[in-house]
Order: C-alpha cells, then sequence, then structure tokens
C-alpha cells in the first residue's frame, strides 16, 4: 500500500486554472520535497490532499482511502493522522511550550466534537492528563527542548518556536506530516538544524514527509524525492540522488 496515490488531479478557481492533470505516488515512509515558484500550485496541492481545498478534478487515495468520497467523520478521522507544520509556528504566545505542544493531541481525538469536554481538557497543562503531559514532554525530548517546557512560547526563538510546533504535530501520533515552507522564516543555520531533526524524527517513526520549499538544496538533501510543479503542471518528480542543482534550479525561471 502506498501512502497517497494522486491520479489527474486538477484545480481551477472560476476560469483560472491552478493546478492541471498532476499524477504521482508517494511510497509509506518517504520524504518528497515540492518545489516550484511562488504560484506554482505548491500549497494548492498540499490543500487538496486533506481536502481543506476541494479538489475540481481526479482522484486522491491516502493509504488505500479515496478520500474525496469520505464524507465528514471518515474525512476528520483521516485528518486526525496527519500532522501539519505551517511557516507561521501558530503558537499561542502567552501559554507555555507544554500546553502548546499539548494542544497537538485535540486534532487525534476523534469524537472531539460529540464530547467537547475531551477537547478542553487538553487546553492546558494543568488539566490535561498525566498521560497527555506525559506524551508532550517525550515529544518535547524529540526535538531537544523539554528544558524550556515552562516557558512562555513568545520567549522562543525562530527555530526554537517550529520546533515546539513539530512536536505539537508530534502529539497526533501522524501517519503523514505535511509541512509547508516549514523553515523559510528562519536564519540558514537554524534553518538547517530544524530540517535535519524534522527528517530525522520522520526517518525514525516512519513517518511520511511531504514538505513544499523554495530551497533546491533542502530539497535534495532531505527529500527521498522531488516533486517539481511549474505553471500548475507536473513537471518533474523523481530520486532526489538523480537530480543535478541545475537541473531542479531550471523549474524556478
Amino acid at each position: 500500500m502506498n501512502a497517497i496515490e494522486v491520479n489527474h488531479l486538477s484545480k481551477s478557481y472560476a476560469d483560472f486554472e491552478v493546478l492541471r492533470d498532476i499524477s504521482f505516488t508517494i511510497g509509506v515512509g518517504e520524504s518528497i520535497a515540492i518545489i516550484g515558484s511562488n504560484g506554482a500550485g505548491k500549497s494548492t496541492l498540499l490543500k487538496c490532499l486533506t481536502r481543506i481545498t476541494e479538489p475540481s478534478q481526479g482522484s486522491i487515495n491516502i493509504f488505500g482511502d479515496p478520500i474525496l468520497k469520505f464524507r465528514t467523520g471518515a474525512l476528520r478521522r483521516m485528518r486526525s493522522s496527519i500532522g501539519v507544520v505551517f511557516q507561521k509556528h501558530n503558537l499561542v504566545p502567552r501559554l507555555s511550550v507544554l500546553t502548546n505542544v499539548i494542544h497537538g493531541d485535540i486534532g487525534r481525538l476523534h469524537n472531539v466534537s460529540k464530547f467537547p469536554l475531551a477537547g478542553i481538557r487538553n487546553w492546558g497543562q494543568i488539566s490535561a492528563s498525566n498521560r497527555t503531559r506525559k506524551k508532550a514532554m517525550e515529544a518535547l525530548e524529540m526535538v531537544s527542548l523539554s528544558h524550556l517546557a515552562l516557558q512562555r512560547a513568545d520567549t522562543l526563538s525562530g527555530g526554537q518556536s517550529q520546533r515546539v510546533a513539530i512536536a505539537r504535530a508530534l502529539m497526533q501520533e501522524p501517519n503523514m506530516i505535511l509541512a509547508d515552507e516549514p523553515v523559510a522564516s528562519l536564519d540558514p543555520v537554524a534553518a538547517n538544524e530544524v530540517m535535519s531533526l524534522f527528517y530525522d524524527l520522520c526517518k525514525n517513526k516512519n513517518i511520511t514527509l511531504i514538505f513544499t520549499s523554495h530551497n533546491v538544496e533542502h530539497a535534495l538533501e532531505y527529500g527521498n524525492k522531488v516533486l517539481a510543479i511549474k505553471n500548475g503542471r507536473l513537471s518533474l518528480f523523481k530520486d532526489s540522488n538523480s537530480i543535478e542543482i541545475k537541473t531542479l534550479q531550471a523549474e524556478y525561471d
């Protein structure tokens, strides 16, 4: 079984076609870098994979399930198994690092709409269960930030904030993580540290990782395969070790 199978995917807004006839397959545990210029359709593709944006045509199978046929309950369960990391870290500034990580457990609860108290308990480190707090601390240890658990999120550096966001995503116990330019807002040193950590965590846990990037070096180093989108079309999908930097850079021209 593959992690993702996309066939003839297209997305249009009125008369503007953002994605056109995109097809590709991703294996379980692979790391895929999606590259392309601004407006090429990278973020739209990620949103289509979780149906945050509804495709206009085509099919998407996630771990063998045809998600475009899912109704609300099945769609919620599917999304709960996928972690999402954004360029903006989206932490709650005045809350502690530990509480921000605990928030990741809310997305894992399939029945939180039927039993809202389950979500309320996970709003803070004081009300969360011992199991949840322990799990959150373990996630922070994975990103080497357990010593900052009680510190306010707005006191962190950019790199530390993104590590907390990764720990929050790990709380969902995901089998897949989608990351939209996860290190674009960081300086080069912090960006390399975070991408290396991110890649190693996913590899060790056999998590399928799909990330967008403008950095061709990151795409080649941290992606087992590189998927390039140009003018809404799939222009390249190859193993990273068979691609030269100049070939990849040409996808931006």
